[in-house]
């Protein structure tokens, strides 16, 4: 619709600003001693809220960082969607690789550089621009609910009280959410699956103290060495993962499914030479969008012992740590493998180390249909926007609370990301297109039109 073209268009430059000073708030949920900072953002997000036209917009308390809500409620005879998104960030370790302050927010060639201008204060507030085009333009199809938490990037573990707790207050018709990417804006795309996860660290104690190497070495079991073992076992050489009853849910895909996966637009030499790599790999047998998408995983995500600061230090060290991430696929289910996990690690160790398995948090896979009345409206307003059909895809990531929205709530869920597999979420020089944060809140408007329709 024109109007909101031209109401984008006469606050462009705002809508920039706003999203640019949100970003400048270091908003880490993982790290205690950001927690006032985390505070600060709940409070502008949910300033934005009201700005935007929302009738109410609350920062709700939980037993960890708060959650904001808003609501606009224009006829309760239209449909209700439900925003979700989140405020939290990744910390921005290691600092010195990144090009520009991870706070201080820079564009360069077009890209938003900054912690969360992708991952998802960027993404979210293109759902906050939009439902301000639609309010103030006075042509809102939907009732619109908000939800955003400050504890997506450390599990979500109080989002769940919080919906069972307000089931009445947060009931809709659909859930949208804007936290995932497409192939590319010449190839939009929505996805229709993520993956699930189980969250782990471990540790492993060799002698009660620390050791000097040359008095001790070769007499005791060193942490770290049996700690590489173990690690090294955990898969087989066609990197397959080998603890015991890891594959017994997995859900396998047919031929059919697995050869229309293998359609979507890639390009493996474009995907190397983009991560600076001269050889992929993965489990035998399958695709790198496969493997990226439908098969379950596990990556060590942290490993540390002994002495690391500059210089040398022969120690021979009592204690090492890992921790370890699952990816999990339909049917899986994050306790059990975490169970799975425990138990196998812990029998591999060898005599004369001592195990110990933490799990952290998890979250289900979960799989959208693409044949729902809110999945067309979304597919619709892409092709709108876009002049093209998007092409569903599987994500690999994880958002652990969009199982939780269809059982506890029982709405099904719609991925409408903008994002982009190399905007380095989660890692240094995370960067968002400025053209992918407008074009986000030129689209969504029309989801809400296609939907109420």
């Amino acid at each position: 619709m024109q109007v909101w073209k031209d109401y984008i268009e006469q606050h462009k430059d705002r809508f920039l600003n706003e999203l640019l000073d949100l970003l400048r708030i270091p908003s880490v949920s993982a790290d205690s001693k950001y927690k006032e900072d985390v505070a600060k953002c709940a409070e502008a997000v949910k300033e934005h809220l009201l700005l935007a036209g929302c009738d109410i917009a609350e920062v709700c308390p939980t037993a960890g960082h708060p959650i904001v809500y808003g609501e606009k409620i224009t006829d309760p005879s239209l449909p209700t969607v439900l925003v979700y998104g989140h405020y939290d960030v990744q910390p921005a370790d290691p600092l010195e690789l990144w090009t520009s302050g991870p706070f201080e927010p820079e564009i360069r060639d077009g890209k938003i550089y900054a912690r969360g201008a992708c991952d998802d204060k960027g993404q979210m507030f293109m759902h906050i621009k939009a439902l301000e085009v639609m309010a103030k333009t006075g042509t809102l199809a939907c009732n619109i609910k908000v939800m955003i938490e400050g504890e997506e990037e450390v599990g979500s573990s109080n989002l769940e009280q919080f919906l069972k707790d307000n089931k009445d207050r947060l009931k809709a018709d659909v859930v949208l959410v804007s936290d995932t990417s497409m192939i590319s804006m010449e190839h939009p795309s929505i996805e229709t699956g993520l993956r699930g996860l189980a969250y782990m660290e471990v540790e492993v104690t060799g002698p009660n103290r620390d050791l000097h190497s040359g008095v001790y070495g070769g007499g005791v079991l060193n942490p770290i060495n049996e700690l590489c073992r173990m690690i090294a076992s955990l898969h087989d050489e066609n990197r397959h993962i080998t603890v015991a009853g890891f594959y017994d849910k997995v859900a396998e895909l047919s031929a059919a499914e697995r050869q229309a996966i293998n359609e979507a637009p890639f390009s493996q030499e474009d995907f190397n030479k983009d991560l600076g790599i001269t050889q992929e790999a993965g489990e035998k047998g399958y695709t790198t969008l496969e493997r990226t998408g439908i098969r379950p995983t596990l990556d060590v995500n942290g490993i540390w012992g002994g002495y690391t600061g500059e210089g040398a230090k022969t120690v021979l060290p009592s204690k090492a740590f890992a921790k370890i991430s699952m990816r999990l696929v339909p049917n899986q289910v994050s306790t059990e493998i975490s169970d799975l996990f425990a138990k196998h690690f812990t029998n591999i160790a060898a005599p004369g180390v001592q195990v110990k398995v933490t799990s952290h948090h998890g979250g289900e896979p979960v799989v959208t249909p693409t044949d729902s009345k809110a999945y067309q409206a979304a597919a619709r307003a892409i092709e709108t926007t876009f002049g093209k059909e998007p092409i569903p895809t599987r994500g690999g990531g994880s958002i652990p609370i969009i199982a939780l929205f269809e059982s506890i709530l029982g709405l099904k869920t719609v991925l409408l990301g903008f994002g982009l597999d190399n905007d380095n979420i989660h890692s240094p020089n995370e960067k968002y297109d400025v053209f992918n944060y407008f074009k986000g809140i030129e689209t969504i408007p029309y989801f809400h039109k296609y939907f109420a329709e």
